[in-house]
């Protein structure tokens, strides 16, 4: 079984007082219900798991439930044997977002108090923006996102005691032993090619066949196209194309999302596309980067909606998208082969998964920095810069951007394939994996 680290989480929920419904919201394949259903079973003596999609598509016990009493009888009439008490009865609503109306009935089971109940569902962000009454103080929520690559590190057998000398040595700006990052690089590639969705992890784990990957990949990536049918036909079909330009809008230069090209018509803006963009990134399928032109901490207040880039959630589909079942380019560090887009993707993942909100720098005079985060320790920020090649150490826009007064500016981190780990002047650099630990 996948290591993940959201177990930790949902454990301290179990042993807490559970005066709040854990919700564990989060796209569809990144293991949301595996890992509810293997620690729900440990804790507690009853385990009631209803989905919520296959009651709308079968019975529709749950379809019009009228409120908890309701919503019990029903409930007994599916599980009545293995209902007890709070202490160790715990009900799994999976997909709750195939009923909106039960995200309001949470409130209210929540006050009955005679069960503990978790839900999950994997286009939550989705029904959460559109549901008017959410019961805002009784819902924990937690965000579930695909293998980051510590976890990805644990499934191929590399433990905490390595990892947590790692993350000593990168507090301290020090270097990873040759050996050692000569085999953290290979398993980071190897991570580019497979990426975090568990299905396609396990898959390497099994078989270490790229093929049987890649056709994982290519059932999620169609899946996440599909998902959209919720919509008329027209917003579907500006959803995909949106969904389907982001490979293509990371090979280019500036690697935003072109409006004018969703629909092919001059004078589009993102105000045009708002609801679809919000879908795609509500549903954790995409990850929304905003455009920042005057840093100032918190980024939050200064950035802009109109210029963004959008990143897949997960780089071993746009691996898969750009190279099929060739590994070469990444495996051998194929020079003819722009990785800019891979390597970024993957950065991107790495810090939302770590919490961070996802902003770039796009200055017209002053040029582009791929990432900026919010450096809290020294109330500033924090720009990273993304290196897939040997030339790592050309960074104009970073250096203009560090040496700009107005920014204030601490340091900066390059990120690159290289093993060393230095600091020139205010200029931090780093091998990439170590974004691990950001």
């Amino acid at each position: 079984m996948l290591k993940r680290k959201i177990q930790h989480t949902i454990k301290e929920y179990f042993n807490s007082d559970r005066r709040k419904v854990l919700i564990i919201d989060g796209a569809r394949q990144v293991g949301k219900s595996y890992i509810i259903r293997h620690e729900g079973r440990a804790a507690f003596q009853n385990f009631v798991e209803i989905n919520m999609i296959d009651d709308r598509d079968g019975a529709r016990v749950f379809a019009d439930v009228k409120g908890v009493e309701d919503f019990y009888v029903r409930l007994s009439a599916i599980a009545g044997r293995k209902l007890g008490s709070k202490d160790n009865t715990l009900v799994f609503l999976d997909e709750i977002q195939a009923y909106p109306q039960l995200l309001t009935l949470l409130k209210f089971l929540c006050d009955d108090d005679r069960f503990t109940y978790i839900v999950s569902g994997s286009l939550l962000g989705v029904t959460m923006h559109k549901t008017l009454s959410i019961p805002g103080g009784r819902i924990q929520t937690e965000h579930m996102y695909p293998l980051d690559f510590e976890e990805f590190l644990w499934a191929n057998g590399i433990g905490d005691e390595v990892v947590d000398s790692m993350r000593i040595r990168f507090k301290n700006c020090e270097s990873i032993d040759d050996g050692l990052h000569r085999r953290l690089i290979d398993l980071f590639k190897t991570f580019l090619l497979v990426g975090g969705l568990p299905q396609a992890v396990n898959s390497y784990l099994d078989t270490q066949n790229i093929y049987r990957v890649r056709k994982i990949h290519e059932e999620i990536y169609n899946l996440y196209r599909e998902d959209a049918s919720q919509y008329s036909m027209a917003e579907k079909l500006h959803i995909r194309r949106i969904y389907d330009m982001i490979p293509s809008n990371m090979e280019n230069h500036k690697k935003r999302l072109r409006f004018n090209e969703v629909e092919n018509k001059r004078g589009k803006a993102a105000r045009d596309y708002e609801d679809d963009i919000e879908y795609l990134v509500s549903s954790g399928v995409a990850l929304d980067v905003r455009a920042i032109s005057n840093p100032t901490f918190p980024l939050i207040s200064s950035a802009k909606k109109n210029l963004l880039k959008l990143y897949l959630n997960d780089v071993g589909l746009l691996s898969y998208i750009l190279f099929r079942n060739n590994v070469t380019a990444i495996k051998d560090d194929n020079l003819g082969m722009n990785l800019g887009a891979v390597y970024e993707t993957v950065v991107a993942t790495e810090l939302l998964a770590h919490g961070h909100t996802l902003f770039y720098y796009d200055n017209k005079q002053k040029g582009e920095v791929d990432f900026l985060i919010d450096d809290y320790d020294n109330l500033s920020v924090l720009p990273l810069e993304v290196k897939s090649g040997k030339d790592y150490s050309m960074h104009r826009s970073l250096d203009r951007f560090v040496n700009n007064p107005d920014y204030r500016i601490r340091s900066a981190m390059v990120l690159c394939n290289e093993g060393s780990s230095r600091r020139d002047s205010n200029i931090i650099y780093m091998p990439i994996y170590l974004v691990m630990f950001i």
